[in-house]
Formats: C-alpha cells, structure tokens, sequence
C-alpha cells in the first residue's frame, strides 16, 4: 500500500497534461468548423448575390 501515493503522484502531470491536450484540440476543432460554416455562408451568399444580378433573360448556369 505504500506504493500506490507515489504512482498516483507520478501520474497526475501526465494527466493534467492530457486534459490540457483535450481542451486545445476541442478548441481547434470547434474554430475549424466554425470558420468552414462561416465560409459556406459566405460562398451561398455570393452565389445568391451572383443569380440576383444575371440578367432576366439569362437562363444559363453554364458558360461555354
């Protein structure tokens, strides 16, 4: 039994290490996915900004 505080010891840095390492990482992960959202926000507004000034008569969606 008196083996088991110093391991215990022992352990904590590495453990506070990883629960470090998981908080960054959910960090870049969530910032990630939020620019990706914000930047297919921004793609389907250009689209829509780009079908509103066609001209009426222009049907294509393809330029040749």
């Amino acid at each position: 039994m008196s083996d088991f505080w110093p391991a215990v010891y022992a352990l904590i840095p590495s453990v506070g290490v990883g629960i470090l390492f998981y908080f960054a990482m959910r960090a870049i992960i969530r910032a990630d996915r939020n620019e990706r959202l914000a930047m297919a926000e921004l793609d389907a507004q250009a689209e829509r900004a780009e079908v509103a000034a066609r001209p009426a008569g222009d049907s294509s969606t393809t330029s040749a």
